[in-house]
């Protein structure tokens, strides 16, 4: 050190950060040396020369820092010196606290005696330095106490000077100093904490926005590790000296911290890391609430930006506002609240916003405190919408990176992913459980409603079911929930109208809607029905079924039913599914008579789009909704009814087969409804769930049937066959092969050359179809036609040798493939397993 410091008068000089680290270093190096009296204890025969040694290595290191000053005597050099000092000031042993306290007074008295010298800036992290001070005002040790008192009155005579600077005045130092001793002193080591508040007191005029913000920020320090590591009586006093200075700071300046709120609330969550003591936690959360009173938007503001999911710190900051004195007014906070959670979850330019998921989770912190559940039943429906609607907005929202895993979680189980909308419904159930809505709660967990909830294609069915659980417990709030959400239909996107019309259609129900205007409930069900969104047309048709059972709305609603029908044309298959479980109420209340037969035959039209549907649930649904439409149906039947029931036949002949026995079952149901109202005789058979497989008669009975009682409807059998033997599913397409391969030979007499070319063409694909099956059943189709349709047109072979051009008089290209299996070199059989084989490894 003793070098370092000859060699600060070279050139050039250090720059800041290496000047920061050189200091850093030889100040760790001698500050975390053992105590004098631990070195001369352990070799007492060398006491004297120890505490010589000691005595010259804190001169030497006094000599440095002040050399490294006069080096560059800058409001920045000296910054660079008296920062690294800052930490050691609040260890937990009393030695390191003394050197740190020692050095600091050292080289605010060498920056006195070195004056004048102008800092345009500014004294560097006064508030970090003055509240560092402050803070070992209150130190156990009395000598430290003292010296720091000493550091205080040297620094408030070197702000005096500047600030006398500035006005030219000239002043003598030792008198200042002596002045600002008897000022600010003496120490009084009964109550150091009278020192800590007059120090505050007179430091007013030398402390702006900043230096409070650090001052603050400073006093937290002293609130860090636990009172076994310093001692009960030391951590009492540095927690009594951290809560006087917090509490005087903001009692007299908390005017001047409004813009700096921000940097308070985040350094306060910062610190709360490393403060562990019920009550260190306690005072360093006193800014929370006594900044609050004053200034609650700016503090709420602050707290939306903490990270999501909140950890301990965060939802304790939270509770903080209302849970000690003096808190804000909970009405005003609540209604911030309720602001931010109508907000969109994104900015105008697209990027996220983590507010309003940031305002549930504060909801959330808030509703677990009793003293605040009666205020939130004040605007308890706004709330529950709006939380309904951020549901909406979050699902399938990320966030950043930072908020990927929840927080807080024990040691022995892997940390859980934070998916946001998870995390808004989890705010809801809080708030419904919070509101006495247990039922509600319950009801939803047993039926599913949270996991639709948090579904893009089911969100409205979670909402719905919500709706409908409060209105079949009689949700005391219903009716404030009734009447805010009219003039809510209108707002917003189409999120945000989704989720309000599937609350509001439910509501529909209560007996009050007989107070609302028609226009409001009939009116508006009636505009829905031409929404672009098929989810609003559904949500209009359930709403219209409900206004139905009241008597003076149902002739009207009938008279919506051709709206309502058309509007479920180029829907998906599950949202026909659920306006047609609606619609059977209308249809079993209209009269037959007066019954326009071309409004069953479109709806019939619509569930028969959806038989081949890939989810089992919607073709199941569709099929037995058809068979329920056509039990309404009584004779004389239309020529429209006719037609549409005749294109069932094949659709439903086919899934039946399809080996799933909940859809066979239903096809079974539907298509005995057909035939007694259709008068067909079917062959029993027709009836049975049996598979084709080896029954290859029944097929062609079947097929002989359909083709001389519905002869005109022929090809529309053999279109819709061919439809299906491209269905994704290998069973369709396996009978749907056997069908065409009994169809066909049938219809020799109206056949035409296109359409069996289109056949041909079909069975030809369908011979190399990746399922084993399928290909077999695909030659064999294609055999049975060949023989069946041409064997009495064809000359017998008389052996292998035998010729002929069967283009000459056939419709089929001559190729060996295409003649009778008896011409054939090789079995069917084998020519089908070769190109399967050769189509798999492809």
């Amino acid at each position: 050190m003793e070098t370092l410091t000859q060699l600060s008068h070279s050139q050039p000089i250090l720059g800041w950060q290496e000047r920061a680290e050189l200091v850093s270093t030889c100040v760790k190096s001698v500050f975390s040396l053992p105590s004098v009296q631990a070195m001369q204890e352990k070799d007492e025969a060398k006491a004297e020369a120890i505490q010589t040694l000691y005595r010259q290595t804190l001169e030497a290191l006094q000599t440095l820092l002040n050399a490294l000053f006069v080096e560059d005597p800058t409001p920045a050099g000296l910054k660079s010196i008296l920062e690294p000092l800052g930490p050691w000031m609040n260890s937990g042993k009393a030695h390191e606290r003394a050197r740190a306290v020692n050095s600091n007074v050292s080289v605010l008295n060498h920056t006195l005696l070195t004056l004048p010298f102008f800092m345009s800036s500014g004294f560097p992290a006064l508030g970090l330095l003055l509240g560092r001070l402050i803070l070992r005002i209150g130190d156990p040790d009395e000598e430290i106490g003292r010296e720091a008192l000493d550091g205080i009155i040297i620094l408030y005579t070197i702000l005096e000077l500047q600030k006398r600077s500035r006005d030219k005045e000239e002043t003598n130092k030792e008198e200042l100093y002596e002045s600002n001793k008897r000022f600010l002193g003496p120490y009084n080591p009964v109550s150091p904490c009278q020192n800590i508040l007059r120090v505050i007191a007179e430091f007013g005029d030398f402390l702006g926005p900043q230096q409070v913000k650090d001052l603050l920020l400073a006093a937290l320090e002293g609130l860090k590790g636990s009172s076994e590591a310093r001692g009960k009586d030391s951590g009492e006093m540095m927690q009594l000296a951290s809560e006087v200075t917090l509490s005087s700071v903001l009692e007299w300046y908390r005017h001047r911290v409004l813009e700096v709120i921000p940097e308070i609330m985040q350094g306060i969550y910062a610190q709360l890391n490393y403060i562990q003591e019920p009550r260190a936690r306690e005072v360093a959360l006193l800014p929370v609430s006594l900044l609050a009173s004053s200034f609650m938007t700016e503090v709420v503001v602050a707290l939306l930006t903490c990270p999501l999911p909140l950890d301990s710190n965060g939802a304790e900051m939270w509770r903080q506002l209302i849970l000690r004195k003096p808190s804000c007014d909970v009405r005003d906070l609540l209604d911030l609240l309720l602001t931010s959670l109508k907000e969109k979850p994104f900015t105008k330019n697209g990027r996220t916003s983590i507010v309003p998921l940031a305002a549930a989770s504060g909801l959330c912190e808030l509703l677990s405190v009793n003293s605040c559940v009666g205020r939130v039943r004040r605007i308890y429906p706004q709330l529950l919408l709006a939380l309904l609607i951020q549901v909406h907005y979050h699902i399938g929202l990320h966030f950043p990176s930072r908020m990927a895993f929840c927080k807080d979680a024990r040691k022995d189980t892997p940390p859980s992913i934070f998916i946001p909308v998870r995390w808004v419904v989890k705010v809801v159930k809080t708030l419904l459980l919070r509101m006495g809505c247990s039922y509600e709660a319950t009801f939803l967990e047993d039926q599913g409603g949270w996991e639709l909830m948090e579904q893009a294609e089911n969100h409205h069915r979670g909402v719905s079911l919500l709706a409908r659980a409060m209105v079949h417990y009689s949700c005391q709030e219903l009716c404030r929930i009734l009447y805010l959400l009219i003039p809510l239909l209108e707002r917003g996107d189409e999120k945000h109208k989704i989720t309000a019309t599937a609350f509001y259609v439910e509501l529909l129900q209560m007996e009050q809607v007989r107070r609302i205007p028609e226009e409001y409930s009939l009116g508006r069900m009636a505009e829905g029905l031409n929404h672009q969104d098929p989810i609003m047309k559904v949500l209009s048709i359930r709403g219209l079924v409900i206004l139905a059972r009241r008597t003076e709305k149902t002739a009207k609603v009938q008279a919506l039913l051709p709206s309502m029908v058309k509007g479920l044309k180029r829907m998906d298959g599950l949202l026909v599914v659920e306006a047609a479980h609606n619609l059977k109420t209308i249809f079993k209340g209209q009269d037959r008579k007066l019954t326009d037969s071309s409004v069953y035959v479109e709806m019939l039209q619509i569930l028969l789009r959806h038989f081949s549907d890939s989810r089992e649930d919607v073709r199941s649904s569709c099929i037995n909704l058809y068979g329920k439409v056509v039990q309404k149906l009584r004779s004389p039947r239309t020529p429209a009814v006719e037609q549409q029931l005749i294109r069932t036949l094949v659709p439903l002949l086919l899934l039946m087969q399809e080996g799933n026995a909940k859809v066979s079952q239903k096809c079974i149901k539907t298509l005995f409804r057909c035939s007694c109202l259709m008068a067909w005789e079917l062959p029993k058979r027709a009836y049975s769930r049996k598979s084709w497989d080896n029954q290859q008669q029944t097929v062609a009975k079947i097929c002989k049937y359909l083709v001389t009682t519905h002869q005109d409807s022929a090809f529309t059998f053999l279109s819709q066959s061919l439809e299906y033997a491209k269905n994704p599913r290998a069973s369709l397409r396996k009978y749907s092969v056997m069908f065409i391969g009994s169809l066909v030979p049938c219809m020799e007499s109206i056949m035409t050359e296109d359409r069996l070319n289109e056949v041909k063409a079909a069975l030809e694909n369908l011979r190399h179809d990746p399922e084993a099956s399928v290909c077999i059943y695909a030659a064999q189709a294609q055999d049975h036609i060949l023989a069946s349709c041409w064997r009495n047109s064809w000359p017998l072979p008389h052996g292998d040798s035998w010729v002929c051009d069967p283009a000459a008089t056939h419709r089929w290209s001559p190729s060996c493939e295409n003649l009778p299996t008896s011409h054939q070199q090789r079995s069917w059989i084998m020519q089908t397993l070769g190109s399967w084989k050769l189509s798999l490894k492809q």
